[in-house]
C-alpha cells in the first residue's frame, strides 16, 4: 500500500514524532518507540508507476485522501491519522537526509507570541498574538550543495602613501596590475524546492545545525505536513550561485586589501557542482489574521527563529519620529546655547 500509518501495537492508535524524545509516540497509552529500530516499509515495499496515479484511502477510516500532487504526508480529513504517502518518497523523490523537528506546537506558538511582543512598532493589538489563524508542522525540501569555484581575477591596484621633507608634505601614488586566481569551495548551500514556499521567508530563515542531519526516515514525518520537491538541483543550480557570489566578492576584496583603492578589469567564476543532496528541513508556518488583512510567518523548526513581516503602527511611527525629533531639537538648543554662551 502507498499509505503509511504507524499504529500502536498496544493500543491501535496512531503514532507521530514527538520532539521531546526524538520517539514515535503514541499519545493515548504512552508507548514510545525508538525510530532507528523501527523497519522502515519504503526499503521492502517497491510501488509501480500505477501507484502513483491512484486514490489514496486511510487505513483507519477507508476515507479518501485528497492532497496536492507534492504534498508526501498530511493527515486524513475526516479521522485525523497522521499518514505518509510512500510512493512520493522513493526513487530520485527519496530525500537522503532530514533535521527532525526539536520544537514542538505548543513551544513555537509560546515563542511567536513572544516574538510579536518584541515588535516596538507593530499596533498593540497585533502584539497580543491572539488570532493565530493556523500553525503548521511542515517538512520543506531543499537541495543542499557543495559547490566548487575557480576563479581568475585581473584588475589593478594603487598603494598611496604620504611623507614628509622639510616643510613640505608629499604624496606618493604606486601602481599595481593585480592577479589573482582562487579555489574556493562552498559545502551545504541551502535552496528551498518547493515552489509554493516564499523564497525570501526560507532564506531568512537560516541557520540550519547541519551536524544534526539524520538519515532520512518515514517515522519522522509522522504527525507533520511534508512537501517534495517541485524543482531539481539542476532547475535551482542559477539560484544556488547567485547566493554565494557576494560572498565570493568578499573573498576577492579580502585578498586585496592592502590597496588603497581597487578596480577589477575582469572576474571569472567557473561554479560547478560537487554534490547535492535533496533533504526535508522542519518549519512551522503561521497564518494570522489581523485587521481583515492576512499575514504569514515562518519559524525555524530547529531554532525557534521567526521570519515574516507584521504591520507597522502609523500612530507608532508619527510618534518614534516626533520623538527623535524632539531629542535633536534639544541637542541642537543646548549646543547653540553652549556657543553663544562660550563666546560672551
Amino acid at each position: 500500500m502507498p499509505v503509511i500509518e504507524y499504529k500502536c501495537p498496544n493500543c491501535g492508535s496512531g503514532m507521530t514524532f514527538d520532539v521531546k524524545t526524538g520517539m514515535l509516540s503514541c499519545h493515548s497509552c504512552g508507548r514510545k518507540d525508538n525510530i532507528e529500530q523501527i523497519p522502515d516499509p519504503l526499503t521492502k515495499h517497491v510501488f509501480s508507476e500505477e501507484d502513483e496515479a491512484r486514490e489514496y484511502h486511510c487505513t483507519s477510516c477507508g476515507a479518501v485522501i485528497m492532497t496536492e500532487a507534492e504534498t508526501s504526508a498530511t493527515s486524513c480529513s475526516f479521522c485525523g491519522s497522521a499518514v505518509v504517502l510512500g510512493d512520493r518518497l522513493i526513487g530520485k523523490l527519496a530525500p537522503a537526509k532530514i533535521i527532525p523537528f526539536t520544537i514542538s506546537k505548543e513551544q513555537a506558538m509560546m515563542a511567536f507570541r513572544k516574538w510579536c511582543r518584541r515588535g516596538t512598532l507593530t499596533p498593540r493589538g497585533f502584539m497580543s498574538a491572539n488570532r493565530i489563524k493556523e500553525i503548521t508542522g511542515m517538512y520543506v525540501p531543499f537541495w543542499l550543495y557543495d559547490l566548487h569555484n575557480d576563479v581568475e581575477v585581473h584588475g589593478s591596484g594603487t598603494k598611496v602613501s604620504t611623507y614628509t621633507s622639510g616643510d613640505y608634505e608629499y604624496t606618493k601614488t604606486d601602481y599595481f596590475q593585480i592577479y589573482r586566481r582562487l579555489c574556493l569551495d562552498y559545502v551545504k548551500v541551502p535552496i528551498d524546492a518547493a515552489e509554493k514556499m516564499n523564497d525570501e521567508l526560507m532564506d531568512k530563515l537560516e541557520p540550519f545545525a547541519y551536524d544534526q542531519l539524520e538519515s532520512f526516515k518515514t517515522p519522522y514525518l509522522a504527525g507533520y505536513i511534508a512537501e517534495r520537491y517541485s524543482y531539481n538541483d539542476e532547475e535551482l543550480f542559477p539560484r544556488a550561485k547567485d547566493k554565494i557570489y557576494g560572498y565570493i566578492d568578499a573573498y576577492i576584496d579580502s585578498t586585496t586589501n592592502a590597496y588603497t583603492s581597487v578596480s577589477y578589469a575582469d572576474v571569472q567564476i567557473d561554479t560547478t557542482i560537487e554534490r547535492a543532496d535533496y533533504v526535508l528541513l522542519p518549519v512551522w508556518v503561521i497564518h494570522y489574521d489581523y485587521n481583515q488583512s492576512k499575514y504569514t510567518f515562518a519559524m525555524n523548526g530547529q531554532t525557534g527563529k521567526v521570519v515574516g513581516k507584521p504591520p507597522i503602527s502609523k500612530a507608532k511611527v508619527a510618534a518614534w519620529f516626533a520623538g527623535i525629533s524632539g531629542i535633536s531639537f534639544l541637542v541642537l538648543q543646548l549646543l547653540t546655547f553652549w556657543i553663544i554662551g562660550g563666546r560672551t
